[in-house]
């Protein structure tokens, strides 16, 4: 009798290792996207917008066309390919560094416009790729190497709520905040990842999900703990949730 297959590698992906530190979160990610698309039957038409980041070699993991953007310009990459093949699935991932930094101005004017678009928003707290910076999104005490006492209010303000921020923008569709740090919580990041790709395919305009993330090496934890911080600390000030659906069923 021949073995029943429980569980193979999604064909969003491909065979190419992937380059993240271990037990970041970047792996899970990638694996709810790939799924996603996938099982909306669109992988063949999606392109990929990959900008600077830990991120920046996205376009060799996901087995579908990709483009390198500069750092922050990921949403005007997308909006470009968009609008030019707006048959094709479009999709930037952004960390917070570069979504919620040098490219705050990029993804609110995408938002306001509307574009028919997906952000896959990876929010670790930190600076990954570059040595553990601040970050916009770092929180209040967080030790980084660029803020070795932790981040101080009345210095750097609060961290940004992206999700916040966005859901109050007209012309963004559809806004969720999600995590990743237990079977449970990956479960319904999936289903929000797929909701918003289910959106752009009846083109209801733009889609964010953010996704609360750990990034051990960054934060000086095991990932076991990494797990914790993103519970315990990230979770209480960053709250899971639907922020703005004004595109109803998919």
């Amino acid at each position: 009798m021949a073995n029943k297959i429980i569980y193979e590698k999604s064909r969003g992906l491909t065979d190419t290792p992937l380059t993240y530190c271990p037990g970041c979160s970047h792996g899970t990610i990638h694996k709810l996207v790939a799924e996603s698309l996938v099982e909306l039957d669109v992988l063949e038409r999606t392109v990929a917008i990959a900008p600077v980041g830990c991120s920046v070699l996205a376009y060799n993991f996901f087995n579908c066309d990709g483009i390198q953007a500069a750092h922050g310009r990921a949403p005007a990459v997308a909006t470009g390919v968009k609008r030019v093949q707006p048959d094709k699935i479009v999709f930037a991932y952004q960390g917070d560094g570069d979504l919620a930094s040098i490219g705050t101005a990029e993804i609110i004017h995408a938002a306001h416009r509307s574009e028919n678009f997906t952000v896959i928003f990876v929010n670790n707290a930190i600076y990954g790729m570059t040595g553990g910076q601040m970050a916009p999104t770092t929180l209040i005490d967080q030790k980084t190497t660029t803020s070795p006492y932790g981040r101080f209010e009345e210095t750097t303000g609060k961290p940004l709520l992206v999700s916040e921020m966005m859901a109050q923008i007209p012309g963004a569709t559809y806004i969720e905040r999600v995590s990743v740090h237990d079977h449970a919580h990956i479960l319904k990041a999936k289903r929000a990842v797929k909701k918003a790709f289910g959106y752009q395919v009846a083109g209801k305009g733009f889609t964010m999900i953010e996704v609360l993330a750990a990034c051990p090496i960054g934060w000086g934890v095991t990932p076991v703990n990494s797990m914790k911080f993103v519970k315990d600390e990230m979770m209480p000030y960053y709250p899971l949730g639907v922020y703005c659906d004004r595109g109803g069923e998919a």
